[in-house]
């Protein structure tokens, strides 16, 4: 393993945590500054802000709403079933009905209809709810034939979406395809656009209660809608720059304001109620538990906990949700392992990406099990199961391995296939299994280098512990929220090791105190701290000289602040 640092400052150097900070922003490539360090709320910016061409598919867009609501038909608001879906689903389905539109969710299941639009989907959507629109949120952009065959039942189909494109483009009514954003990011900005366009219309004709539901509205986009949204944001692991790092910036401050019931009691179910939201418990507490709903039953249910207003119904949706989460964990624990037995049968040193297939892995959990795969071996990871005569898969992948154009570059074998650079979903025809795994191996061993199979952590500075204080920590903080996009700055330093001890409910975690080799043992040693690493415990003595990469925090207990480090990669 290799760590890799983009500059390093010198013992003797003279630098100020201000010019530490401006250093990592020069590094990241953030050109305006105080425009990234304060962004802008995104109450003031506008869908058009995106592209001028949505201000004339919204004047088309407008009249279609006025129709439909004169007429009193019904709209279908068509979303993903993952956390980006159902967040932007809540959002765009609650911003239509307080504005007084006969409108209905609809998710599809998974297993029956797949990802996105189907015909069986549009079908269903027909069958139930025979609407004269339906809108995608966080999907659509790929989906030529169904679109076309919406278009044929007489439906008219707006999308909004964030994925790649392909050559072609649905014959949708209006498309709102913004791909620096997330799904619910898109339908965040999208039903922002349709109240500030439909307010006057409905304030001048509505009654008292319609009145009362659009002052509803206008708090929700500074509450409850960036919650959601920032939900959505981080779970699809959307880059925290440019409006999505307003999203989630103004999204994590609206958790303490917000009281909607369904989020309230996710929180407590989570046991993070009353505490600082932050990237990490979305990412690893909140989201998951939405998602748990999609991959094991009918993610339905995570929408209406979303929007519902019952107390008792919240409550007791939140509980089958947590339940569910915990079912989710155990079942990708077990199929791990079953992939790791397979995997470790394999000669790895032959193959550069790892395709593996069952008959039992649960549908809903393959892409988790790809990412664990991936993570473990570091290697490109394709998982398959079987279900009704087909194979549905998830792909994940490393940096430097764009695995979904991958895949396209063999969509002659796929029934269908979308995805980002890291993340991808297909299904595939039994019949054609073996020959595309043959073409898989064989063209991912020509395509991938053995380079891009050495695991590289990049430090964003190399640095002696000795400059290391409170107030860099505190600096850095103006950089946050942190995530894909904008990582949490980690440094590299050689220290000596004063201290180490394990803690924790099972002596699983290790606390080191670590001295700059070039101090005197003195001075007051940097605390760190790495979770899960007690095996490193026996191998460490005192006065050993450590290489370190981690991360800077502050532990805040009453009064009192002090500078602590969380470990990323202890090297001797």
């Amino acid at each position: 393993m290799k760590v890799f640092y983009k500059k390093e400052i010198k013992p003797d150097e003279i630098i100020t945590s201000q010019l530490l900070v401006d250093l990592i922003l020069n590094q990241r490539q953030i050109k305006d500054k105080k425009e990234f360090l304060n962004p802008k709320s995104p109450l003031k910016i506008s869908l058009f802000n995106f592209d001028e061409k949505y201000k004339k598919s919204f004047e088309k867009i407008i009249t279609l709403f006025e129709n439909i609501k004169k007429n009193n038909q019904m709209i279908v608001v068509y979303t993903d079933y993952d956390a980006d879906g159902i967040t932007g689903g809540a959002i765009l389905w609650e911003t239509l009905y307080l504005l007084g539109f006969k409108v209905m969710p609809y998710v599809p299941e998974r297993t029956k209809e797949g990802y996105g639009f189907s015909i069986k989907g549009i079908d269903n959507v027909i069958k139930n709810f025979n609407p004269a629109l339906i809108i995608s949120v966080d999907h659509g952009i790929t989906k030529i034939k169904e679109v076309r065959y919406a278009k044929k039942k007489g439906i008219k189909i707006i999308i909004t979406d964030h994925h790649l494109k392909t050559d072609q483009t649905p014959e949708a009514e209006a498309i709102f395809h913004i791909p620096k954003l997330s799904g619910s990011g898109v339908a965040y900005f999208f039903a922002k656009e349709v109240f500030n366009q439909l307010y006057n219309s409905v304030k001048k004709q509505g009654e008292k209660n319609d009145l009362i539901k659009l002052i509803k509205l206008e708090k929700n986009f500074s509450t409850d809608y960036l919650a959601l949204a920032s939900i959505g944001t981080i779970a699809d692991l959307v880059p925290l720059t440019d409006q999505s790092r307003s999203i989630v910036k103004y999204g994590l401050e609206a958790f303490s304001k917000t009281k909607r019931t369904g989020l309230v009691e996710i929180l407590k179910q989570a046991g993070v109620y009353g505490k600082k939201i932050a990237p990490y418990e979305i990412g690893f507490i909140i989201a998951p538990r939405i998602n748990a709903v999609g991959r094991l039953k009918h993610s339905l249910d995570a929408l209406r906990l979303l929007c519902t207003i019952d107390n008792n119904r919240a409550s007791k949706l939140a509980h089958q949700i947590g339940s569910l989460n915990i079912q989710r964990q155990d079942l990708v624990e077990k199929s791990v392992d079953e992939a790791k037995k397979i995997v470790d049968k394999c000669k790895l040193d032959q193959n550069k990406i790892i395709i593996l297939n069952s008959n039992t892995w649960h549908e809903g959990i393959i892409g988790l099990i790809a990412s664990k795969i991936t993570e473990e071996y570091y290697r490109p990871t394709i998982i398959l199961t079987k279900t009704d005569g087909y194979y549905k898969a998830s792909a994940r992948s490393i940096t430097s391995f764009h695995i979904t154009n991958f895949l396209r570059s063999l969509k002659s074998y796929l029934v269908d296939v979308g995805g980002h650079s890291q993340a991808a979903g297909f299904t595939i025809e039994e019949n054609k299994l073996e020959l595309f795994k043959k073409t898989v191996l064989g063209k991912a061993n020509q395509l991938i280098k053995d380079k891009d199979l050495e695991r590289v952590i990049e430090a964003d500075l190399k640095i002696p512990l000795s400059k290391i204080n409170l107030q860099l920590a505190k600096t850095l903080e103006s950089l946050a929220p942190y995530g894909i996009g904008n990582p949490q700055p980690t440094f590299f330093s050689q220290g000596k090791l004063i201290n180490a001890k394990l803690f924790g409910k099972k002596n699983q975690h290790l606390k080191i105190l670590v001295n700059d080799i070039n101090q005197s043992s003195t001075n007051e040693p940097l605390e760190l701290i790495s979770f899960n690493q007690s095996s490193l415990f026996p191998h460490l003595s005192r006065h050993q000289h450590l290489q370190i990469v981690y991360t800077l925090e502050i532990e805040r207990w009453k009064e009192k602040e002090k500078v602590r480090g969380k470990v990323v990669k202890i090297c001797s």
